[in-house]
């Protein structure tokens, strides 16, 4: 599948994988997600990741994870609204690729098979069914949480058939880059994991699907910018700076330390569903402690 000719590479730059905002008896505040996707891209984000883990799209019902995608695509145009489309099942992952196509999606982004151990043959197959869809798709590779890990070979097998066109690399191996870049030169890379974007950037990373711009967003935007440029002393101040913070991102509690972040900060997080439950309290407080250093050092 061709990307679309006005943005051939929607995935570029940087698009936050949103956090979900919940009321108090967990139900979805569609408002305040649709003012939070207006708000990033209004801060300098490219675009935005609804429905991937830390939008808890396991937890959303079909309804909800429909308006979901909806609300965004309303908030700040299908353009720059790249849905998480993954199921347990391959037909299930093709019906939500293909929803958002139809509700104005330029692409998707796709775990592999994550009810088992997935061989590299079914792997194949999966992302064969859903590119039937006819949405490009990006690949997300997190061996940590799926136990199914996208290797550099496997990654150029998928591109060479046309299923992906880039891929959200979350192994934590920056060494992976170059082997990618080398199997498969037009496969694009994507940071994946917070806490490795200047290690991924300097390796030749064309986005950063993020986690916490959700929270800091102009400071995150201009440690990408810095990083990608090669302007090491701003990046590297920038990264020094925020890294207590970002590498939450790589932690089981990430959900949860990431919505916490963004009350502290004035925006909405709010609660997680379960079986998500609240931070411990040294957790809490680390995150706490990382948060207000942040704010008062001026970054947002």
């Amino acid at each position: 599948m061709t990307p679309p000719a006005d943005r051939p590479r929607p995935w570029h730059g940087v698009l936050v994988a949103t956090a979900l905002p919940l009321d108090d008896d967990l139900s979805v505040n569609y408002g305040r997600f649709a003012e939070h996707c207006a708000w990033l891209v209004e801060n300098g984000c490219d675009g935005v990741v609804p429905n991937g883990s830390l939008g808890e799209y396991q937890v959303l019902t079909p309804e909800e994870r429909t308006k979901v995608v909806e609300t965004a695509v309303a908030a700040v145009g299908g353009r720059r609204v790249m849905p998480g489309v993954a199921a347990y099942g391959s037909a299930e992952a093709r019906r939500w690729a293909e929803q958002a196509k139809d509700a104005g999606c330029a692409s998707v982004m796709l775990l592999p098979p994550n009810a088992y151990r997935a061989d590299e043959r079914s792997v194949l197959a999966h992302y064969e069914e859903v590119a039937k869809a006819g949405i490009p798709i990006v690949a997300y590779n997190n061996p940590i949480d799926t136990k199914v890990d996208l290797v550099p070979e496997l990654l150029a097998k998928l591109h060479a058939e046309g299923y992906v066109h880039a891929v959200k690399e979350f192994s934590g191996d920056v060494r992976r880059a170059y082997r990618i870049a080398e199997l498969a030169p037009e496969l694009d890379l994507l940071v994946g994991a917070d806490d490795v974007l200047l290690e991924l950037a300097v390796a030749g990373a064309k986005g950063w699907i993020a986690g916490y711009p959700n929270m800091l967003p102009a400071a995150s935007v201009e440690l990408y910018r810095a990083a990608v440029a090669g302007d090491l002393a701003t990046a590297g101040k920038l990264y020094r700076q925020l890294h207590p913070l970002l590498r939450w991102d790589s932690k089981p509690e990430f959900v949860q330390a990431i919505k916490l972040s963004m009350d502290i900060a004035g925006r909405h997080g709010g609660p997680c569903r379960p079986p998500r439950v609240p931070l411990l309290p040294e957790q809490e407080q680390a995150v706490r402690t990382a948060t207000e250093r942040a704010v008062a050092a001026g970054l947002h």
